[in-house]
């Protein structure tokens, strides 16, 4: 369908939907668009197209998407404020982005990424919302340079990922501290006059506001921008006294989305990394696993072992012990209750861990090279405990040295089936 859109309003789009520049000018987030480009948004998304002359546009719109014009542009002045202040700073300058749930970090981070190419600088996006990531796929962050306007960053190929295994920071903080740390020394490293952290939405709450405080502390912004509606980021605000603060306001532009639309959105996200999967099985032989104990200790003696049958009435499929804990598999039909197993603890003054065959199915795994950088996802099919042999769905396959096990569980489609803490301990 043709819409004509008067210059100085701005035409909402919501996917899944497609839209073409036939005339006019056009821009997105601070990036023009060229006459004849087309522009493919997805179901859960939303692209604000800000008409600065008269434009004239080709629409084909899927089931769920919906058009809405509005006036005047929804680009709000303290973002540009905040953009004139960023370019403004001697380079190389670090910005980080915080605000909750939808409040338009990514909207803003775009918008600031396409003002900084206009100025012809060198940008970087980390990308380190985890449970929106559109920089690397859902449980990691993931960082690239651009070279073009940014519309979508789920369009952008990731340079470098770090896998986390979860979807919030709350479960991780140390680990998520030090991948976005890292990934800011590397950007550096390579010149970067720009550097963007989009982080997660967790801003409620003691421990929210510690990790953020603990966050801005090693990374060091020189400006911290916080998106709020209304005064939601007072306290985060106030604690961050070693970093310089801007509040800005949240865009009119921005869609608030229910828990069922960001869950479809993470699953957009793994369906695209785990494009072309395939079954593939790494002996223990041949690759490093972490994440799981299994592999990491060494075989029991069999009066050890008989010991364990008798105290937990049941013959394990596989046994290990490292100085610290033990390990035990059972088959699939048997089961220890958990006092039993607290019992076995105090028996044998180790930690032990009983998991069943099984339990591993479905969890979403990285793939590293011998280097440990990032190759891909895979979700965990089966472990073989018997051959020692780890089953692994993935489009990696080639080059692997480590295995990663996250706390995600996911169906060989993408989608998510929930959390699991079989191997929480070791996450």
């Amino acid at each position: 369908m043709k819409r004509i859109v008067e210059k100085g309003k701005t035409l909402l789009v919501d996917g899944p939907a497609s839209v073409t520049i036939r005339s006019g000018e056009v821009e997105v987030l601070g990036a023009p668009l060229k006459t004849g480009v087309r522009v493919v948004i997805r179901e859960g998304k939303r692209i604000p197209l800000e008409v600065k002359d008269k434009a004239e546009f080709d629409l084909a719109l899927g089931e769920k998407a919906t058009v809405n014009e509005v006036e005047g542009s929804t680009i709000p002045i303290s973002w540009i404020e905040a953009a004139d202040q960023v370019l403004g700073r001697e380079k190389p300058v670090t910005v980080m982005v915080v605000g909750g749930v939808d409040s338009g970090k990514t909207s803003f981070s775009a918008y600031l990424a396409n003002r900084a190419l206009k100025e012809r600088r060198s940008v970087a996006l980390i990308d380190a919302d985890l449970g929106q990531s559109d920089v690397g796929p859902p449980s990691t962050i993931g960082s690239c340079r651009l070279t073009k306007p940014v519309m979508d960053p789920f369009e952008i190929g990731a340079e470098s990922i770090c896998f986390i295994g979860v979807t919030s920071p709350s479960g991780a903080v140390t680990k998520v501290i030090e991948g976005i740390k890292g990934m800011k020394e590397k950007a550096l490293k390579r010149g970067v006059g720009v550097l963007i952290i989009n982080t997660d939405g967790w801003i409620e709450g003691e421990d929210a506001v510690r990790y953020k405080v603990a966050l801005a502390k090693e990374i060091k912004p020189n400006l911290l921008v916080g998106i709020q509606e209304q005064s939601e980021l007072t306290f985060l605000l106030g604690a961050l006294t070693e970093t310089q603060n801007l509040a800005v306001e949240s865009s009119p532009a921005v869609r608030k989305r229910d828990r069922e639309e960001r869950k479809m959105l993470r699953e957009l996200g793994y369906k695209k990394y785990l494009r072309g999967a395939r079954t593939e099985s790494f002996p223990l032989s041949w690759i490093r696993v972490t994440g799981v104990p299994f592999g990491t200790g060494m075989p029991l003696s069999r009066e050890r072992i008989k010991r364990i049958e008798e105290l937990l009435a049941a013959t394990p499929l596989y046994c290990e012990e490292t100085p610290g804990f033990v390990f035990i598999a059972l088959d699939e039909e048997q089961w220890v209750d958990e006092e039993l197993a607290k019992d076995l603890e105090h028996r044998l003054n180790k930690r032990v861990k009983v998991v069943r065959e099984g339990d591993e199915e479905g969890l979403l795994v990285a793939l590293h090279d011998a280097s440990e950088d990032f190759l891909g996802i895979g979700v965990l099919e089966a472990i073989d405990y018997e051959r020692k042999v780890v089953k692994v769905y993935t489009p990696v396959g080639a080059n692997i040295a480590s295995l990663h096990v996250g706390r995600i569980k996911l169906d060989k489609k993408g989608r998510e089936i929930g959390l699991s803490d079989v191997f929480a301990d070791y996450v």
